[in-house]
C-alpha cells in the first residue's frame, strides 16, 4: 500500500478542496493518507514548511505518493531535491515552478521558486508525475503549468473549467492514481 502526503496551498489547509474526499477514498483501498499544516500566509517561507515537515520524512519512501496543489507543487520539487529516496509518483494540481507575475503573492511564493530547481535530481527521485492545470485558472494560468510539465519530462492535464481546483471532489486524479499506483 502506498503512503500519501498532501501538501496545501498558500492560505490553505490540510482540509482545503478535494483533500478530504480524496483521502477518505484512499484509506478505504488501505492506503496511508498524511496531511501537514503549513504556516500561511504568516510565516510562509520554505525554511519554515520544510522545518514543518521533518516529521513526515520518516513517510517518504518507494511507496510515497505526493498531492500538492498552488504552491503545494513547488514544494513537493523542494522536498524531492533534498529526498533520500525515490517515490512512486507526484500529483501536482495547479501547479507552478516561476514567479505568477502578481504581486500580492510574490512574497508568499518567492522563497520557493526564486533559487533554480534541481531538475535532474527531481526527476531521478520520483518515477512519475501528473501535472494538472485548469484552462480558467486566474491564479496559474495553462503556460505556468506547460513550463512545470515540460521541466519534469511530461504534458500538462487540461482540465476545463476547473478554476483554481477548488471543487470537493477529483475523480479523475482517483482515476490516475488508481492507474499509477497499480503498476511496479
Amino acid at each position: 500500500m502506498a503512503n500519501f502526503i498532501f501538501i496545501h496551498s498558500t492560505g490553505g489547509n490540510p482540509d482545503e478542496c478535494f483533500y478530504p474526499w480524496l483521502r477518505k477514498e484512499l484509506e478505504k483501498r488501505g492506503h496511508k493518507a498524511y496531511a501537514p499544516f503549513f504556516p500561511t500566509p504568516l510565516g510562509q517561507t520554505l525554511d519554515n514548511w520544510l522545518r514543518e515537515f521533518e516529521p513526515y520524512w520518516q513517510y517518504v519512501n518507494e511507496e510515497s505518493v505526493f498531492v500538492g496543489r498552488s504552491i503545494g507543487p513547488a514544494f513537493i520539487l523542494r522536498l524531492l531535491e533534498k529526498s533520500k529516496a525515490k517515490v512512486k509518483a507526484a500529483f501536482l494540481v495547479a501547479g507552478f515552478c516561476s514567479d505568477l507575475g502578481i504581486h500580492e503573492f510574490r512574497p508568499l511564493i518567492k522563497t520557493f521558486v526564486d533559487k533554480p530547481f534541481k531538475w535532474s535530481r527531481i526527476k531521478a527521485n520520483c518515477k512519475k508525475f501528473l501535472v494538472y492545470n485548469a484552462d480558467n485558472d486566474l491564479i496559474v494560468s495553462m503556460q505556468k503549468g506547460e513550463e512545470l510539465a515540460k521541466n519534469l519530462g511530461t504534458d500538462a492535464i487540461i482540465v476545463e473549467n476547473a478554476g483554481h481546483f477548488h471543487f470537493k471532489k477529483f475523480p479523475k486524479m482517483l482515476n490516475d492514481i488508481e492507474s499509477v499506483i497499480a503498476k511496479p
